[in-house]
């Protein structure tokens, strides 16, 4: 632990040489989402194999970059790319980041992904607020309790922060872009879900699928930040002529044409909280 805990130190203190004023909100880009980053005014950027102790991101849509700059009128982080443990990562150095970011004193969290609509309403580039996950990946915490972050058995039952939920409804509503909201199943990858998969998760109360976010966000919920988190469907899991195929192309063409909306809405809430 005390090893990993001066990992944790030297990465931050060396982000805090880079990084400009007291940002207490940090953006995680998923695929094809990246260019909210170009967003970014007076951005700084630093390519992850820049920081001590940081992983490469190995995944097309993941440009691999922290940003730091103002949002919304407020200085931000932002990963412009994540780390996922298909990629042969453990989940420690998957969640390295927020750990990272919880030393710099961010406060609230806000993440993205692309996912597979579960939900049969749900269309391709629809956006998703999630609002509660279903965990089917290991769990970041098992193992000793590190207690320079939080308690041994964290509560999880309101994840994603129903006040920031409110304020992008508002904020959606002003600019009349429709929101789905619902569950999102994280499961590990890299093989996409086969039609049972997809039926069995609707099941379960899915409404979303994907290889990422959740991780992330059971570190975050443990080290006490707020959170807020958004998937744009990027396939749609419900039906499947017998051509269908999920392709990992078409899910960042689907990603990067929603990332207007997305960058949009997500300006609007750094600037409210």
């Amino acid at each position: 632990m005390e090893i990993i805990n001066k990992q944790y130190k030297e990465a931050a203190d060396f982000l805090r040489t880079r990084i400009q004023g007291n940002p207490e909100t940090a953006i995680i880009l998923g695929s094809g989402l990246g260019s909210l980053a170009d967003q970014v005014e007076d951005a700084v950027t630093i390519p992850y194999e820049e920081i001590p102790h940081f992983v490469h991101s190995t995944v097309a849509g993941h440009k691999g970059n922290f940003i730091c700059g103002r949002l919304g009128g407020k200085q931000i982080l932002a990963m412009q790319g994540r780390f996922h443990y298909y990629e042969g990562y453990t989940m420690q150095q998957v969640t390295f980041p927020v750990r990272v970011m919880k030393l710099l004193s961010i406060k609230n969290l806000l993440v993205s992904n692309a996912a597979g609509g579960i939900n049969n309403t749900f269309k391709v580039g629809d956006l998703m607020i999630i609002q509660d996950h279903i965990n089917m990946a290991p769990n970041p915490l098992v193992g000793p309790n590190n207690e320079l972050f939080g308690t041994r058995f964290p509560d999880m039952t309101r994840t994603y922060d129903r006040e920031f939920i409110r304020l992008m409804h508002e904020i959606a509503d002003t600019h009349n872009i429709p929101l789905k909201k619902g569950v999102y199943v994280g499961l590990t990858g890299p093989s996409y879900e086969t039609p049972a998969e997809y039926a069995f998760y609707g099941k379960a109360g899915g409404d979303a699928i994907g290889m990422s976010t959740v991780p992330e966000v059971i570190v975050a919920r443990h080290a006490g930040m707020r959170i807020f988190g958004m998937s744009v469907i990027t396939n749609e899991g419900y039906h499947f002529a017998d051509d269908f195929v999920n392709d990992g192309e078409d899910v960042i063409k689907a990603a990067n044409e929603a990332a207007g909306k997305m960058t949009l809405l997500f300006k609007e809430l750094v600037s409210w909280i």
